[in-house]
């Protein structure tokens, strides 16, 4: 495996031919170990950057990414697919060939700002992590809060990073407006599990920390434990809530693992490597949670999964939220207060300005 990165191979994409790697000698930093692999950045220039979502299981419609691929490597990401459509592969490709997109406070502004747009809360994170680590260096999704502020218009951010607290600044502020909520992404709270999960993110006690941050800084915070994997960290289930609602939590919410399309094969890969003990045990509880089958896709269906072991953990995970004190939804953000701020005046002409502009 690449030293800090999550998928074991850079298998090709739906849309790609198929790629061998071959070791030519060349490329090893030490003996015995694989070359330590940089990330690249390519600048998207979309025209645009709100998406519709349309979809029964998401409670949200609008989506905003400012970046293509995601440095943190979790193997399970169900985003991993989408660089398929760039020709790229799902694999590491997809931690370590990034998309940024320098103009998306730009363009959020403009779209703000027609007359006929209707605020609906806006998320992010729900894709791509939009506080992955190039965002210390790019601050695309600072200029983005900066815009969502501006215009007071709603946000709902999803992150597994310690870095969101940096924009407590901003997300302070528009919490206690009822305009921002972060969910914080946490997975496990061994330190050792969740560097074989998910490399590059921050580590449970950072995000821990955010927690305690935000919430401190008047932004609404809620924690998702997403995904739940058995035989891996499905027993955490428990301390995750309880950890969670001693930072600042409020709210809480679970997805189980889903494998789409290429993750499959790079979640089995990967899997094989790091727990050879128990690998083939984890995929027949991944099939008992989707109906015999590695992923069931069905809406209704994909994020809980179904059968006993889905309503095992739905019941643990409904009876530790309430004894957390986080079965309570997190309440709508306010669409209410969205208001363009004024255009600035048109510049002052100078006399002689005027002057020239008369008629002969």
């Amino acid at each position: 495996m690449a030293k800090g990165r999550g998928a074991v191979s850079n298998r090709s994409g739906r849309f790609d031919l198929s790629r061998m790697a071959e070791d030519d000698g060349w490329a090893q930093e030490e003996e015995g170990e694989p070359p330590r692999l940089r990330t690249e950045l390519t600048i998207d220039r979309s025209k645009s950057v709100i998406s519709r979502v349309v979809s029964p299981d998401l409670n949200f419609e609008r989506s905003l990414n400012p970046y293509r691929g995601c440095e943190h490597g979790c193997v399970y990401c169900f985003a991993r697919p989408t660089h398929a459509w760039l020709g790229l592969s799902p694999g590491l490709d997809f931690e370590t060939k990034i998309t940024v997109k320098p103009d998306a406070p730009a363009l959020l502004r403009r779209a703000l700002s027609r007359p006929g747009y209707r605020p609906k809360t806006l998320a992010i994170g729900t894709n791509t992590d939009p506080y992955q680590p190039v965002e210390k260096t790019q601050r695309i999704m600072r200029g983005v809060l900066e815009v969502l502020s501006e215009f007071s218009h709603p946000v709902a951010i999803v992150t597994k990073s310690a870095l969101v607290a940096r924009d407590a600044d901003i997300l302070g502020p528009m919490g206690r407006r009822g305009l921002a909520r972060v969910s914080l992404s946490l997975t496990t709270l061994d330190p050792a599990l969740s560097a074989r999960m998910e490399p590059r993110a921050a580590q449970p006690a950072r995000r821990l920390w955010a927690m305690r941050r935000l919430a401190a800084a008047g932004c609404p915070v809620g924690v998702m434990t997403a995904p739940l994997i058995p035989a891996i960290n499905d027993h955490e289930i428990e301390s995750l809530l309880k950890a969670a609602a001693a930072s600042g939590a409020k709210s809480a919410g679970y997805v189980v693992l889903r494998l789409p399309l290429e993750v499959r094969d790079l979640f089995v890969e990967w899997l094989e490597a790091a727990f050879p003990d128990r690998a083939a045990r984890v995929m027949r509880q991944v099939r008992d949670l989707h109906g015999g089958r590695d992923y069931d896709p069905e809406w209704g269906k994909r994020l809980a999964g179904q059968g006993p072991l889905a309503d095992l953990i739905r019941r643990r995970f409904a009876r530790a939220a309430r004894e957390a004190g986080l079965d309570r939804p997190a309440p709508p953000l306010r669409e209410d207060l969205f208001a363009p701020p004024p255009a600035p005046p048109a510049p002052q002409l100078s006399f002689l300005d005027r002057l020239g502009e008369a008629p002969g």
